[in-house]
C-alpha cells in the first residue's frame, strides 16, 4: 500500500516524469501535450492549494493536487487531479490517493469534491471514481479533444464529503 504525503519542491524531480508521460499522451488531461517542465511545475506545484505524492517501495509513483473548485462562494468544494506512473498502475495507487485526498479535503474544510473533466474514454478512472462513491452529475458533449479519438465526452463527477443527515 502506498504512503501518501504532502509534496515538497524537491519532489518535482520525481513528479515530472509522471506528469510528462501522462500529459504528452493527450488522452486524460487538458494540459497541452507539449507542456514543458517549467509550465508543468506551475500547473502542478504552484497553482494548487496543495500537492501530494504517493510513495511505494521508496519511489514516488503517483501524485495529486487539491484546490478550491471555484473562488468565493464555491470554495467549499475542492477539485482534485490524480496521476499514476505507468510502472505503478494496477497497484492500488489511485485508490489510495483518492482515499487520502478525501481525508485531506475534510481537514482543509472542504465539504465536497468535484472532478470537472473526467474523459469518458478513461473507463478505468470512471469505474474507480464510481466505486469510491462519486456520481456522474453531468456529461459535457465532445468537451475533450482526445489525441487519438478526436472529440469525446467529458464527465463531471461529484461527491459530498460531509454527512448531510
Amino acid at each position: 500500500m502506498p504512503q501518501t504525503r504532502r509534496a515538497t519542491d524537491d519532489d518535482f524531480d520525481a513528479i515530472w516524469p509522471i506528469f510528462h508521460e501522462i500529459v504528452k499522451r493527450g488522452d486524460t488531461y487538458a494540459y497541452p501535450p507539449d507542456t514543458d517542465r517549467a509550465r508543468g511545475y506551475k500547473f502542478w506545484m504552484e497553482k494548487p492549494l496543495a500537492t501530494y505524492v504517493a510513495v511505494l517501495d521508496g519511489q514516488i509513483v503517483g501524485t495529486y493536487y487539491m484546490k478550491p473548485n471555484q473562488p468565493g462562494l464555491g470554495d467549499h468544494v475542492c477539485n482534485v487531479g490524480y496521476m499514476v506512473g505507468s510502472q505503478a498502475r494496477g497497484r492500488g495507487v489511485a485508490r489510495a490517493m483518492c482515499e487520502h485526498s478525501q481525508i485531506e479535503a475534510r481537514k482543509l474544510g472542504f465539504r465536497a469534491m468535484q472532478f470537472n473533466l473526467v474523459v469518458s474514454t478513461n473507463e478505468i478512472a470512471v469505474r474507480l471514481w464510481q466505486k469510491m462513491g462519486y456520481s456522474i452529475v453531468g456529461t459535457l458533449p465532445q468537451a475533450f479533444r482526445h489525441q487519438e479519438l478526436g472529440y469525446v465526452d467529458a464527465l463531471v463527477m461529484y461527491k459530498l464529503l460531509i454527512d448531510t443527515a
